[in-house]
């Protein structure tokens, strides 16, 4: 344990002592790694078990994923659980994604947040390769609903539109949150 222990001082001492522009080029590259070794894992579960099976076990590990993330970011971030609407804003913004994706958010009033995907990596490079949109519908609404829920139980998720649903050329996915009173 205790060699253990001086390995990873060593390495936050390193990290550390790297200038911030290279931590932030990291940060992207370890998004990009991640959001690829999430696609490849889905491609091979579609490849042996079939489309449907891959997005029941993809919405499996992301109601889990979503739960993680949304607790380390708080963590993080000094984020206050129960924080409503001010809280999931900021919790958003520091999701893998959104060092990704061209992401928009706004505020329909006191009670009402939405978030839109306007540019997404993994529509973009199935589109690139002629494919059709990715159906991420089934695991957004575990993803998202799970996410929001995890910042604050108050929340409530509604898909506005999310392939395979039409969507507009603006975005696409895009998601209402509502507080409840």
């Amino acid at each position: 344990m205790g060699s253990e222990r001086n390995y990873y001082d060593r390495l936050r001492g390193r990290l550390m002592s790297l200038p911030k522009e290279q931590l932030v080029g990291m940060l992207e590259d370890a998004a990009k790694n991640w959001l690829a070794h999430d696609g490849l894992w889905f491609l091979a579960v579609e490849d042996a078990c079939g489309m449907e099976t891959a997005i029941r076990c993809d919405v499996r590990a992301w109601e889990q994923f979503s739960a993680i993330e949304a607790q380390r970011i708080m963590q993080r971030h000094g984020i206050p659980a129960n924080g409503g609407l001010d809280a999931l804003e900021a919790a958003l913004g520091y999701r893998l994604y959104a060092y990704l994706n061209v992401q928009e958010i706004r505020r329909v009033d006191e009670r009402t947040l939405v978030f839109q995907m306007n540019d997404c990596r993994v529509q973009a490079a199935r589109q690139r390769k002629g494919l059709p949109d990715f159906p991420c519908k089934p695991v957004g609404l575990v993803e998202y609903s799970v996410f929001a829920r995890t910042i604050d139980p108050r929340i409530r998720t509604r898909c506005i539109a999310c392939p395979p649903d039409p969507h507009p050329e603006e975005f696409w996915c895009a998601w209402e949150f509502t507080v409840e009173k």
